[in-house]
């Protein structure tokens, strides 16, 4: 289906006053949110149960057979798995892991630690992207703050997607409320479209000012996946594996993961 001559006047109207738009081939279909919509759902599902079973004393290789076990069963991909070489399932990326941490039967979960897990579903050809910070028992006071305004800064990100806003004004309000909070967001890595492949345009910055940025359009489908250190830290990518990222310093990194769909009247989370 294509985009209503109506919108596509409406977008075309913006670009002529010289802001950012999305290309057309971002824009979905209902039918292809409907497709997300079901990903999102085996992807909700594959978090509720790491939620259900994480602990001390399991290793991330547990975690790993979990995912893939349960994408199997429910006619779906792991959309990780040998992504340009990312040898799992799922990325776990705890402590002072930023992102792309890889499972291994070596790393036992232990008290205190936290915990992203990081899921991305293929189902009927459609993507749907997610991540949720777990803390294992009683963590520090530290860690359980990075983790808590991670999460608010995430709410709200999605609180500012409204349909003809801007993408800028989303990046606005989760760098000031880390900020604010004695964090800083991660500016390496950042949210994405989603649903037709693993990472598509605009790319989403999780910093910005109002006002600038991609347009938001309804159809619009991306991820808001901020990732909070402490002020002084920067990040280095592992020698060993080309793939896991640190905080350079060793302090705790936090980040959690939606995908949102934008309509003309509302924004709806596919995956959480």
């Amino acid at each position: 289906m294509e985009p209503s001559q109506e919108l596509r006047e409406k977008v075309d109207a913006y670009r002529r006053q010289g802001y950012k738009v999305p290309k057309w081939k971002y824009v979905k279909t209902p039918e292809q949110i409907e497709g997300i919509r079901a990903a999102g759902v085996i992807n909700t599902g594959v978090l509720d149960l790491v939620a259900e079973r994480i602990r001390a004393g399991i290793t991330t290789q547990e975690i790993d057979d979990w995912v893939a076990q349960y994408t199997e069963e429910h006619n779906a991909i792991c959309a990780p798995y040998h992504y340009e070489g990312f040898p799992k399932h799922v990325c776990v990326s705890i402590n002072d892991v930023v992102c792309h941490g890889i499972p291994s039967k070596k790393r036992v979960l232990m008290e205190g630690d936290i915990v992203n897990v990081d899921v991305t579903t293929i189902y009927n050809g459609y993507y749907a992207d997610a991540s949720r910070m777990f803390i294992i028992g009683k963590t520090s006071p530290e860690n359980e703050r990075i983790v808590r305004v991670a999460k608010q800064c995430l709410d709200l990100g999605l609180e500012a997607v409204k349909p003809w806003g801007f993408l800028g004004d989303v990046g606005y309000v989760i760098e000031q409320h880390a900020s604010r909070n004695g964090f800083k967001v991660v500016r390496d890595f950042g949210g994405h479209g989603v649903g037709l492949e693993f990472h598509e345009d605009p790319f989403v910055y999780h910093y910005g000012k109002k006002g600038t940025g991609c347009l938001i359009v309804p159809g619009m489908v991306f991820t808001i996946e901020p990732m909070l250190n402490f002020k002084k830290s920067g990040v280095r990518i592992s020698n060993l594996d080309g793939w896991t990222v640190y905080t350079k310093d060793g302090m705790p990194s936090a980040q959690w993961e939606y995908t949102v769909a934008v309509f003309e009247d509302h924004v709806e989370v596919l995956t959480k």
